[in-house]
């Protein structure tokens, strides 16, 4: 099973993510922790990475194609596997086709996004959460992500789930759309 977890920053995807990979015993995989630990490198693709995203701004649709379909040719992921936070753009959208099999689209407002993210702890929070770039990265999202929502609604693999109800409601509706 190939599954997608597309969100808003701050909209449960990596909650439901490591829920989903529990229960369907499949590996959850997040294109942002790939991106923050290449950021520690001390490479010029490391610094590249790292200096993209405390800015707010998206890896390039090039290099995020290369980084992710080589993190997914690796054997752990030969049986499927629940994506989060890839693809952002139409482009990485329509090239990643790879057999998906569901998307799931948890939708929750700007204003619950950034009490979210505010909310975290010490040990939660990243580096590139600063106000200036969370706005920046939620700004992003509604001009390059949704309209890969339209593209996964229109290959008829797309759920959307109100990502503002409990963490346990919003399980149960994505295993139930799964069935």
């Amino acid at each position: 099973m190939k599954i997608i977890l597309i969100g808003i920053q701050g909209s449960g995807k990596s909650t439901q993510g490591n829920l989903l990979s529990k229960q369907l015993d499949i590996p959850y995989l997040s294109s942002g922790h790939i991106f923050r630990d290449l950021a520690k490198e001390k490479t010029p693709l490391g610094r590249y990475v790292k200096e993209t995203m405390n800015a707010g701004y998206l890896i390039s649709d090039e290099k995020t194609l290369e980084i992710v379909s080589e993190y997914l040719s690796r054997e752990e992921y030969v049986n499927g596997y629940i994506l989060d936070g890839f693809p952002r753009t139409v482009p990485q959208a329509k090239e990643f086709e790879n057999g998906i099999n569901a998307v799931f689209y948890l939708k929750v407002s700007d204003k619950e996004a950034l009490w979210r993210i505010a909310g975290r702890s010490e040990t939660e929070a990243r580096e590139d959460d600063t106000l200036k770039a969370i706005i920046k990265r939620i700004n992003l999202f509604h001009e390059k992500t949704e309209p890969v929502i339209d593209f996964y609604r229109t290959k008829g693999v797309l759920h959307e789930v109100d990502g503002e109800k409990s963490i346990e409601e919003i399980h149960k509706e994505i295993t139930s759309k799964l069935s």
